[in-house]
């Protein structure tokens, strides 16, 4: 006891507050604490939106009853997740079925930190950022495929299996669509990536001038950067089983997929993680492809209009990074909102289309996109001759997936 009084009586509050980690603990839990909650707003917005967007091109009326023009819905579902039943199936593994939504959510939550979301300054500033997400995203993957496992039922374990072999395929060109876009940046923190696309050039001639769009990632190496963000958007599309690729919860065949059995609140982490996964995909897409938080000004509209130089009611560096909070977020929505809109626009694939199209047609452009662009990176006329090259392909592509009738079958007589 004598011991025991003695340390406490040794002990000082102020040393421990004295200590950094004491801080940096703080500011993380507020941090997360803030995205959390930005992240379920905006998941229960976007999925109002997408339901009055699908209602819109179904001449239907969507939802209408709770709020002004039913704009309240959304909380109305989150509170009803909230107190609904929570079951778990007598055959299901009961920890590795809790567990599963956790892990689902907590890799695509983890991704938000290393965003840029505007100038100088990400929740997680590293240099390594589009590494730590293209490494913690894959976190997915082993939660859906515990969910599938630990569900104990034979349609859940079969939409897993889709998702972990879709997402694992898509990551293939998704990521040499990446690389290509690093050999031109030459460095992994997103921050760097966003300001490199202030002053650009087009057809890789480089300049100090900032030319709007066209110092943008997709026109910084025509052909081969706007073929990479095609690919890449097709890629991301897979990767977050979005129509036309959402085998995995393909509802006419495997009930809901991998989440079949879930309910309640355990379900509507897989809800969340879906909706983060869309930002996440559409966000990175920015950084590279869409100037991240610069403003789609020239030098002329941003000396003659005032813009890009901060809001007049604030100081030039506060209204500059509110202004570039607007931009990231406002064409990461735009991108957000394709998504959407292709949902209630194309059909879904067949899983042997879908291997196709990874490993027969995205697969081998990203590879010989990525040998444009580094050839491009040494000798400019030998790249834009694989763009061509590439640009043909692109455009077989789009008339056999897109174009193309669908061969009528007939059925055969025995």
């Amino acid at each position: 006891m004598s011991t025991l009084a003695f340390s406490l009586s040794d002990f000082s509050w102020s040393r421990l507050v004295d200590v950094e980690w004491y801080w940096a603990a703080l500011a993380s839990f507020v941090v997360c604490a803030v995205i959390i909650n930005l992240l379920a707003v905006y998941a229960g917005l976007n999925t109002l939106i997408e339901r009055k967007i699908a209602a819109a091109m179904q001449a239907r009326v969507g939802p209408w009853q709770v709020g002004p023009h039913g704009w309240l819905q959304w909380a109305a579902d989150a509170l009803k997740l909230m107190f609904k039943e929570d079951i778990i199936p007598l055959q299901a593994d009961r920890m590795l079925f809790r567990l599963a939504p956790f892990v689902v959510f907590g890799g695509s939550f983890a991704c938000w930190v290393a965003l840029p979301f505007m100038p100088g300054w990400s929740p997680v500033t590293m240099n390594i950022g589009i590494l730590f997400v293209l490494a913690v995203s894959s976190s997915v993957v082993l939660g859906i495929l515990m969910a599938g496992w630990a569900s104990g039922s034979k349609w859940a374990l079969f939409g897993a299996m889709r998702a972990a072999a879709q997402i694992v395929s898509y990551e293939v060109p998704v990521g040499l669509t990446i690389l290509g876009m690093l050999l031109i940046y030459g460095t992994l923190d997103m921050q760097k990536i966003s300001a490199m696309q202030e002053s650009g050039g087009v057809f890789g001639i480089v300049t100090d001038t900032h030319l709007g769009i066209f110092s943008w990632g997709a026109f910084r190496h025509l052909p081969f950067t706007f073929i990479a963000c095609m690919t890449y958007y097709t890629g991301a599309l897979a990767e977050t089983n979005r129509t036309p690729f959402d085998i995995p919860e393909a509802e006419s065949e495997l009930v809901a997929g991998y989440h079949t059995e879930y309910s309640g609140m355990r379900f509507s982490f897989f809800f969340l993680a879906e909706y983060a996964n869309m930002f996440v995909v559409s966000a990175i897409a920015t950084t590279f492809f869409l100037g991240g938080w610069l403003p789609p000004f020239g030098t002329f509209f941003s000396h003659v209009l005032g813009i890009g130089h901060g809001v007049w009611i604030m100081p030039e560096g506060l209204g500059r990074m509110f202004e570039g909070l607007f931009w990231f977020f406002g064409k990461s929505f735009v991108l957000v909102l394709l998504m959407v809109w292709l949902r209630w626009t194309l059909p879904r694939y067949r899983v042997d289309q879908l291997m196709d199209l990874c490993w027969k047609k995205l697969t081998p452009l990203a590879f010989v996109n990525l040998f444009a662009i580094g050839l491009s990176e040494y000798n400019p006329w030998i790249g834009l001759g694989l763009g061509v090259v590439a640009l043909g392909f692109v455009g077989e592509l789009i008339r056999r997936e897109v174009m193309a009738p669908a061969p009528v079958e007939h059925p055969k007589i025995a």
